[in-house]
């Protein structure tokens, strides 16, 4: 159930960029969600639950989407110990999802059991470092080194598990990207159109600039889910990540 094709441009030929996008469902209720998704529609291809919405309403709302046909990505950022791990990314394999993502800060063994739990059925993402820090915020946590540096090695050591892809700013993708070559997934978060704010995130881009800079898949949330036309929201970023594609 590959997520991503080896191909010259570094996104699948016969693919959409509509495939391409992940609506940030960062709502807390499932009748908002649902409104949500009802309003967006066919506009996106993958839609996002988080913490908030997945401690709020339980597998019950996955279940939900997935039944009604559309593509989930749990996003869980599990991290704990290797067998604990492969019990949940099993019981995420149930519910249906399409992506789940685990923390590579995690280490190797915990990453190589959630790529072998997953057994085809759910492809495993691995958080690099989040969108939300910057590198005194990396020196803060005993790392050394760069947000960049960092973000490199955990792709590396996703990629060395087995897992489908990773988690990371646009910011490092073209680097991520130009090491560990194409036919892996490189899912892009903080990402909000010319002019959008930038709220908790740090490390930010543009559709287009995800898209050039390598990027699989992108995540957006409210410069979708807050706009008067949700839909033609999504629209309007899905044309942005084609001129991308296009110019590349």
């Amino acid at each position: 159930m590959a997520i991503y094709s080896p191909v010259s441009t570094g996104l699948p030929a016969s693919s959409g960029m509509r495939e391409r996008l992940i609506v940030a469902l960062d709502v807390p209720s499932a009748g908002e969600a649902q409104k949500l998704v009802a309003r967006i529609g066919d506009a996106a291809g993958i839609y996002k639950v988080g913490l908030q919405l997945f401690i709020a309403e339980g597998p019950g709302i996955v279940r939900d989407l997935v039944s009604s046909g559309r593509l989930v990505f749990l996003d869980l950022k599990l991290h704990d110990i290797p067998t604990t791990v492969a019990l949940a990314v099993k019981s995420a394999a149930e519910l249906g999802v399409h992506m789940l993502t685990v923390h590579a800060s995690g280490g190797a063994a915990m990453l190589r059991a959630a790529a072998e739990a997953a057994a085809g059925r759910v492809n495993i993402l691995a958080v690099t470092v989040l969108t939300s820090l910057n590198d005194e915020d990396m020196q803060e946590t005993g790392v050394s080194g760069r947000v960049s540096d960092q973000v490199l090695r955990m792709a590396a050591l996703a990629q060395g598990a087995g897992c489908h892809g990773i988690v990371t700013s646009a910011r490092e993708s073209l680097m991520v990207r130009k090491s560990l070559g194409e036919g892996f997934a490189i899912v892009t978060p903080g990402v909000r159109p010319a002019g959008a704010e930038s709220n908790d995130q740090q490390r930010i881009a543009t559709p287009g600039q995800a898209i050039s800079n390598g990027a699989s898949h992108i995540v957006v949330g409210r410069p979708i889910t807050h706009a008067s036309d949700p839909a033609l929201a999504a629209a309007a970023i899905i044309s942005e990540m084609e001129q991308a594609r296009n110019i590349r």
